[in-house]
């Protein structure tokens, strides 16, 4: 596509183009800070690089084509909106979770300042009319895991999925209804119906592409990883955004170059820093930050407990299924088994941090908080009892998409790795 074909079909999609420029040369520049300042990246990363672009220009073109066909799309704020489920009904999912910082002041006019950067940047793009998916979508779907989301689906007048609080079997039973709600809202959208034949395709599929982004996250458990921290949060990151069997082939296609470098004995690291598990809130597309500053001070980030890590991937379907009932629950299951802070208690979040240190041999933890995420801020406490136990030392960081505190986190972690030398001699 063009320069003057992608303005041009932004354009068409209502997008501010002034704006928009501003926005890319915002979110390009730190792109290139950020992820392509990783060294020595595999050659297949090409390909998720030219995604973090196309996010705004041919994938735009991609699903405007498809609704021209007539196809239904909708917006989608977290994983917990059954992905199997709206395809089968021919519904396109669209992730509109932001990660910039350029357009938080643009959600000021009505929203609060001192609420989630995520809502303020998602929300920023909509009313500075530089997200290209505003127009591109039949419906936007909103969850309860989080109050200022809530209200905002409120305000905003979403479709609203209601996640219990509690893992009890009649919080199991509400969930269920939900997701089979979901169904008929989907099915009701696009005048297609959710059969088992279609469900057990899509079953599959999502599968599929949670089974890749396993395999890749599976190579940060050597003593040399062949990929980054850094690269591999790109590869989640765009999990979401691209057509689902494209993104696979370039995942197999990675997968590929990680055994060949395991081969020669290639690392993506110059020096076997410490091994660090990154904790807590998401890293949507655009936001690199932590990661950054992280594997930029020698530490090295091998593993992502979040909702663009091992959250999304961690957990399939049950493919054994085989009538439409079957596959509900199986799917209903499979995302209510989902670690969200917003679950009191949570003691499955506590055992799946402790599982993942034991089998990626971490050396330390630190916590990614995004300002105002209350539940995550106050879990950290919950998490680090339980780290204390083992040994395990810590580290928050309560911070948004900005920069300015970019150099405030470098003495931080500087001052954590101190504290994590002894654990590497």
């Amino acid at each position: 596509m063009t320069t003057m074909d992608t303005r041009e079909l932004l354009q068409k999609v209502g997008v501010n183009l002034e704006l928009h420029d501003q926005l890319i040369a915002y979110n390009n520049k730190l792109f290139e800070a950020t992820i392509r300042s990783a060294p020595n990246r595999p050659a297949a990363m090409e390909y998720f690089d030219s995604a973090f672009h196309a996010s705004h220009s041919s994938r735009v073109g991609e699903i405007l084509d498809y609704r021209t066909r007539g196809g239904k799309s909708i917006g989608t704020f977290c994983i917990y909106v059954p992905d199997e489920i709206a395809l089968a009904a021919g519904v396109l999912p669209i992730p509109l979770c932001g990660g910039s910082h350029w357009p938080v002041d643009y959600a000021d006019k009505m929203f609060p300042r001192d609420i989630c950067p995520l809502i303020r940047s998602t929300f920023g793009m909509a009313f500075s009319e530089t997200c290209p998916y505003k127009k591109l979508k039949d419906a936007s779907v909103g969850e309860t895991t989080c109050d200022v989301k809530k209200k905002a689906w409120d305000l905003l007048g979403f479709e609203v999925m209601e996640v219990p609080q509690k893992k009890a079997a009649v919080d199991r039973d509400l969930w269920l209804s939900e997701v089979i709600r979901f169904r008929s809202f989907v099915e009701k959208l696009s005048g297609i119906t959710v059969t088992a034949d279609r469900l057990k395709e899509t079953i599959k599929l999502v599968n599929k592409r949670r089974r890749v982004l396993q395999t890749v996250n599976d190579f940060r458990r050597l003593p040399n990883p062949p990929i980054s921290g850094l690269d591999a949060l790109l590869v989640s990151q765009i999990a979401l955004s691209q057509d689902i069997q494209i993104f696979i082939s370039g995942c197999e296609r990675l997968i590929e170059e990680l055994h060949q470098r395991i081969k020669q004995g290639i690392s993506a690291y110059q020096h076997a820093g410490p091994r660090i598990l990154v904790a807590g809130t998401p890293s949507p597309m655009g936001n690199a930050k932590v990661h950054y500053a992280l594997e930029s001070s020698g530490l090295r980030v091998v593993a992502d407990e979040s909702c663009t890590g091992m959250r999304y991937y961690r957990d399939l379907v049950d493919e054994s299924p085989a009538d439409l009932d079957g596959m509900m629950k199986a799917i209903a299951d499979r995302y209510f088994s989902i670690d969200c802070s917003c679950f009191s208690p949570n003691k499955e979040r506590i055992e799946n941090i402790l599982r993942t240190i034991d089998e990626y041999d971490i050396d330390g933890v630190v916590h990614n908080i995004l300002s105002f995420c209350h539940t995550y801020n106050v879990e950290a406490g919950i998490v680090d009892k339980a780290l204390a136990k083992i040994e395990i030392p810590s580290l928050k960081i309560v911070t948004d998409y900005s920069f300015e505190d970019i150099e405030q986190l470098r003495v931080r972690i500087e001052s954590f790795s101190e504290l994590l030398k002894p654990v590497m001699t």
